[in-house]
């Protein structure tokens, strides 16, 4: 019996360079998720106005992803990557000005723009990927590209625990709000001493991303079927994409996907502070923990994937999810914390395999297709500050903190219900 290949060996370089952008984007999304916690320290805000880091970061990729496709379509994969890779070196670089205005709206404008710029990248590499050989194995070479974005984001967490975290002044809320009202001078210099150890790795990021595009510039990527077709015709695939049930509910359960992901990435150090008192150098180690268990699971789970259809690894994987979840809620002590590491196990090839799924058969139209998904990233927008809300609120039974793990459990329901409802494949 013949074997079908998972890449040809055409593709294997622009595979290679195109599998390097999964990693760049995961850097920034795991450097920036401890930021919640410091912006809400350094400037003396909510858990509500500190999660705003997450809406102006994912609001990015669900304004731009429309716009994305739609230029990826008139031009090619190669422009919407370079254009990506400009915006986002560009947000980079202005975290600069922001750290000398001091100003909160300034970060959450360079925060916007650079994540423009993954959008565009994202709705450039990932249907590229999928484009590059034989459709029969499109989410599997997906999911391999997707295993290497848990790098980035491990070397992010990094950076953000030894960069950043480890250097910010160790005064916390109390005593800084006691030095705001005693001292507002020094108070302001403590707040630029740390703001600008946030801006260091963010200007270094830049560099190294206007150094990437350089190297795009100046190779020659492949086209691949169905690249060469220039016309939009948007509203016809719209009218189809909307008429596809298939579709439309794999991107309402990336959008929970993501939300689910996002936040319990980013609330696991004021869970960690909060209920066990640690510092949030500790929390963010924890964070490291559960990425690398991530990166181990991504690997397995595509292994598995040979003998389980991507429905049935989604349920199955959702339903670990939600009971981890709980354990998060119910369990004091060490244990809830260890469970909430350890939902990233189940998280590990939920986006590629309902990116995969949702994608499925749609021929030409998964171009447009694929913005919609990336669109659904914008649940890391809303549903952060939703959690945040939560968390700024007060509970007798539960603590807030506790309490507000329910949001993402409710999101492993939505996607085990998807994972159910796709578990045969589709005849294309």
């Amino acid at each position: 019996m013949k074997t079908t290949r998972v890449l040809e060996p055409a593709y294997v370089l622009p595979f290679i360079l195109v599998t390097s952008l999964f990693a760049l984007w995961g850097f920034a999304n795991d450097i920036t998720n401890p930021m919640v916690a410091a912006f809400k320290n350094i400037l003396l805000i909510s858990n509500f106005e500190s999660s705003l880091v997450q809406a102006a970061f994912y609001g990015g990729y669900c304004f731009m992803a429309i716009p994305a496709a739609l230029f990826i379509k008139r031009f090619s994969y190669k422009a919407g990557i370079l254009t990506g890779l400009a915006l986002y070196a560009v947000g980079c670089l202005l975290f600069i000005p922001s750290g000398y205005l001091m100003a909160f709206w300034a970060f959450l404008a360079a925060y916007f723009i650079m994540t423009c710029g993954l959008s565009f990248l994202e709705t450039s590499a990932n249907p590229y990927v999928l484009s590059m050989g034989d459709p029969a194995t499109a989410t599997r070479r997906l999911n391999f590209a997707q295993a290497f974005n848990p790098l980035g984001s491990l070397t992010g967490m990094f950076v953000a625990k030894a960069a950043i975290l480890a250097n910010l002044n160790v005064a916390n809320e109390t005593e800084r709000q006691a030095l705001r009202a005693a001292d507002p001078a020094a108070f302001a210099e403590m707040q630029r001493a740390d703001l600008s150890v946030i801006v260091g790795p963010y200007a270094v990021l830049g560099l190294v991303v206007l150094g990437v595009m350089v190297v795009f510039a100046l190779i020659r990527l492949p086209v691949t079927a169905g690249e060469e077709d220039r016309s939009l015709n948007v509203l016809p695939t719209l009218r189809r994409l909307a008429r596809n049930r298939h579709y439309i509910e794999g991107v309402v359960a990336q959008a929970f996907y993501v939300g689910v992901q996002i936040m319990c990435w980013t609330f696991i150090i004021q869970y960690a502070v909060n209920e066990l008192g640690l510092s949030a150098a500790t929390a963010q180690g924890y964070n490291m923990v559960a990425m690398v268990i991530f990166v181990s699971s991504r690997f397995i789970c595509t292994y598995l994937l040979k003998y389980l259809s991507p429905g049935w690894l989604l349920f199955g994987l959702s339903i670990g999810g939600g009971l981890l979840v709980l354990g998060t809620i119910f369990l004091t002590g060490m244990a809830g914390l260890y469970c909430l590491v350890g939902v990233s196990a189940c998280m590990s090839l939920m986006f590629p395999t309902i990116y995969g799924i949702a994608l499925e058969g749609l021929g030409e139209d998964a171009k447009l297709g694929s913005a919609g998904l990336i669109m659904a990233i914008g649940g890391g927008c809303l549903m952060p500050p939703m959690q945040g809300w939560i968390m700024d609120q007060s509970f007798t039974a539960l603590s807030a903190t506790r309490a507000s793990f329910f949001l993402p459990f409710l999101c492993f329901v939505v996607i085990a219900i998807y994972g159910l409802r796709c578990r045969h494949p589709r005849e294309v």
